[in-house]
């Protein structure tokens, strides 16, 4: 038996190899690419270690591809067999894999929050909990979580900035900005690679509609995401958006070609970063030339997929007229067929908010604004179960309002902006300043239905 870097018994025997466990733990904090090389060590040294083997079937699991689940299976099955050998905190993160796997990640989340009540400390924990809940739309058991942990985290213990950043990120999502960008700034000032924490700060200024800060507060902090995994890619596209909203078009473009798209995977939080992207560029009237085609030729091929909504509705984005209209047609019945059968919590939110979110971006796709407002229109008061943060979920939001603009839904628009700019604490980016000045100019027309072009 070993001690971990967080203080905590571990099954594990050999020093080395809880030294690659620490630096794999380590990783998962940091977002580091180079997590599952330290994770893949562990596994060669010692498979029986059960708590590594269900961190690969996590680790598997968030990546939202159903033609990986066998991997996270077979993860499931090594798990097991060193499950007997287990200590009582590294069963519980074999039986959350187990959880999932039945599509139940609601319980693995009750299973991390179990380990925390014993043992605080645990940050791979903590970061599990927070990351699983982050898919789920949970931001207020985010904070809960992290909240109730935090008098167990002494100044010197390892993962002190680490869960700083979590901390920020959970305040800024339920809200509290001021307050998530001082946690965010402390937890880089303590764990100067914490792209988590980093990122936050930027959700603080894209929130705020302070994009001219948040380029500055992400100039030159370029090591603190330079070492993540595909994560670095999201960091990038905040800085787009910043760029994008101070109408740098070229710069935003720029950004799209050379960071956030610098590797065409179709990785759903990859896609989802480059088709939320496109699509404000679009809305802002910016011609994006043949960019859509490489992203809808991948998404054309993840129409069966079905592990997250939020992954769904990014992959529709891209079908959504752009000449794939079978394509489209046979997501958005596939998304129809899941809500029906309600087997797992994934199709639950097919059902609520999937299908009246699909159903309004393939009427925006097409075109029939005043169809695509309805189904949008009714998605909006459940998209926080889509997953994601409010930033990302902001095109739809977006793509809400100016289907309500096209179809001279101008009160219903206004209110929409309203609660945009009040769950914002007051503050307003230039895109929603940009419409109300559409709809002032409407109003001004004889034709109080005609939308002044852009």
């Amino acid at each position: 038996m070993t001690q971990d870097i967080f203080g905590q018994d571990t099954s594990l025997s050999s020093a080395a190899t809880q030294a690659r466990w620490d630096a794999a733990q380590m990783g998962v904090l940091a977002h580091s690419a180079a997590t599952a090389d330290h994770l893949g060590a562990v596994l060669a040294a010692a498979p029986d270690f059960a708590q590594a083997q269900a961190i690969k079937g996590l680790s598997v699991l968030m990546l939202g591809r159903s033609e990986l689940v066998p991997m996270a299976q077979e993860a499931l099955s090594d798990a097991k067999l060193g499950y007997e050998a287990a200590l009582p905190r590294e069963r519980k993160y074999v039986d959350a894999l187990a959880a999932w796997l039945v599509g139940r990640p609601s319980r693995a989340v009750v299973l991390m929050e179990q380990i925390l009540d014993v043992d605080p400390c645990d940050a791979l924990a903590m970061k599990l909990s927070h990351g699983i809940r982050f898919i789920l739309g949970d931001c207020t058991g985010m904070r809960a979580s992290v909240e109730r942990v935090m008098p167990a985290y002494a100044p010197d213990h390892a993962a002190r900035g680490y869960l700083l950043g979590c901390h920020s990120f959970a305040l800024e999502e339920t809200g509290s900005y001021e307050k998530a960008g001082i946690a965010g700034r402390q937890a880089l000032w303590m764990a100067p690679d914490d792209a988590w924490g980093l990122h936050s700060v930027a959700h603080v200024h894209e929130m705020t509609g302070n994009a001219a800060q948040g380029l500055e507060w992400l100039t030159g902090r370029e090591e603190a995401w330079a070492h993540c995994n595909n994560f670095r890619y999201h960091v990038w596209w905040h800085k787009a958006l910043m760029h994008l909203d101070l109408g740098q078009i070229d710069q935003a473009l720029m950004l799209y070609d050379t960071e956030v798209r610098k590797d065409k995977t179709d990785d759903y939080r990859d896609i989802s970063n480059a088709t939320s992207l496109l699509m404000r560029l679009e809305l802002e009237g910016v011609q994006v030339g043949n960019r859509w085609e490489e992203l809808s030729e991948l998404c054309a091929n993840r129409t069966e997929d079905g592990s997250l909504i939020f992954a769904d509705l990014h992959y529709l984005l891209a079908l959504a007229g752009h000449n794939r209209q079978a394509e489209t047609r046979r997501l958005v019945s596939r998304i129809h067929a899941d809500a029906k059968a309600r087997n797992t919590e994934a199709q639950e939110r097919m059902a609520t908010p999937g299908c009246d979110a699909a159903n309004g971006l393939e009427a925006f796709g097409d075109g029939n604004y005043a169809q695509a407002f309805t189904h949008l229109s009714r998605a909006r008061s459940t998209m926080q179960l889509a997953g994601g943060s409010h930033a990302q979920r902001d095109v739809f939001e977006r793509m809400t309002i100016d289907a309500g603009l096209r179809a001279g839904e101008f009160d219903a628009v206004e209110v929409i902006l309203d609660d945009r700019r009040a769950k914002r604490a007051g503050g307003e980016d230039n895109y929603a300043l940009a419409r109300r000045s559409l709809i002032a100019q409407a109003r001004s027309t004889p034709d109080p239905h005609s939308v002044p072009a852009e």
